[in-house]
């Protein structure tokens, strides 16, 4: 993510910025220059402007911006809370879209249901009561379309889910980056031999039966040792949930280091190598001498020293919420075979930029 100029006065803006707070201005942000425009004079108002605080460009008077156009079904707004909880979601999702624009990658709403063509968003809230059985909404993907629950919109619900689960983070961008990952599986990965084969080298068979893996994933759970081979313990469970949370993880990483030098943070270099097989917050390159270093505008382009900023800020960042008594910021640990894993990701979206841009 990076900062923004209000096209008007040149202050500051970010990414949710409606109106300059400087000179009062009301903007809208284009994807198509990844830029703020002043509204009424680079584009309309999106259609969920006020009912879902959007504020991204629509093509045409009265219609929808490039985001809101993926939404198939959003959640009852006559329902109390419903309304903030779809903000929220939204708010996630131009996040990710964002950044899928930013990589060059295919962005377009599904033209038939039945196609896997195309991306599409369910965002649907529990039957009142549970309904039948108490079953509930599942977050998930199936052939580009992405359902999500609107609880997990609710920090209270989130952390609940987060606890029974056994997970160290979870949040809303998480999931649409995660389910997006299972999506451009499909579209860059499954039907290209040299990348499928480099996959089945680092994730494993993706043929083995996913709904059994997953079944003995919840009742056992993850296989011992998991901690050295995978981002994360449901990373373990199946080859395409490996490759799903390592996509995921890939994007947070570029989108942080990409505020950090929009910021000009300068991060340390290292003389030696890291030690990847370390959890960020406790590596021997914390005893390292650092040299600053001006930031670039975006992350490196070498993907070792990308993982060697994030590293030098992961153990920043999980320090600092230490200090003010917080949970670490990146509690994960990105041993060498989780690097060698997040290299081919890095790879991979690296040949999707430059094909055309934001698109």
């Amino acid at each position: 993510m990076k900062l923004f100029s209000c096209p008007q006065c040149s202050s500051r803006l970010y990414f949710e910025n409606g109106m300059c707070l400087a000179c009062g201005t009301p903007v809208l942000y284009d994807p198509m220059q990844e830029n703020f425009v002043v509204t009424g004079q680079g584009g309309f108002t999106c259609t969920n402007a006020l009912p879902a605080a959007c504020n991204w460009v629509a093509e045409v008077e009265g219609g929808f911006c490039r985001a809101c156009s993926l939404n198939k079904t959003i959640p009852d707004l006559s329902i109390q809370g419903n309304p903030e909880r779809w903000a929220h979601t939204e708010a996630a999702k131009k996040r990710a879209i964002y950044q899928l624009l930013h990589f060059g990658l295919d962005v377009f709403p599904k033209a038939d249901p039945r196609d896997e063509i195309g991306l599409a968003f369910d965002f649907l809230a529990d039957p009142v009561g549970g309904g039948p059985g108490g079953e509930r909404v599942l977050t998930g993907h199936d052939n580009g379309l992405i359902t999500l629950n609107v609880a997990e919109a609710d920090s209270p619900e989130r952390e609940k889910m987060r606890v029974a689960m056994g997970e160290a983070y979870r949040t809303l961008l998480g999931h649409f980056r995660h389910e997006l990952g299972h999506y451009y599986w499909d579209r860059l990965i499954r039907d290209d031999g040299q990348w499928l084969g480099r996959f089945r080298a680092l994730f494993g068979d993706e043929g083995e039966d996913y709904m059994q893996a997953l079944q003995r994933h919840y009742e056992a759970g993850p296989r011992p040792g998991w901690e050295q081979d995978f981002i994360s313990q449901y990373a373990a469970s199946h080859a395409w949930e490996d490759w799903a949370e390592t996509w995921a993880h890939y994007l947070h990483i570029y989108d942080t280091l990409e505020m950090t030098a929009a910021l000009n943070m300068p991060l340390g270099r290292l003389d030696t190598a890291i030690d990847h097989d370390l959890p960020p917050n406790e590596g021997e390159f914390a005893d390292q001498p650092i040299a600053a270093h001006a930031a670039d505008p975006e992350p490196p382009a070498d993907f070792d020293e990308l993982l060697t900023r994030w590293l030098i800020l992961c153990e920043a960042s999980n320090q600092i919420n230490r200090c003010m008594g917080l949970p670490d910021l990146y509690p994960f640990v990105i041993s060498e075979p989780v690097a060698e894993k997040l290299r081919y990701v890095h790879e991979l979206m690296a040949q999707t930029r430059g094909r055309s841009g934001p698109h």
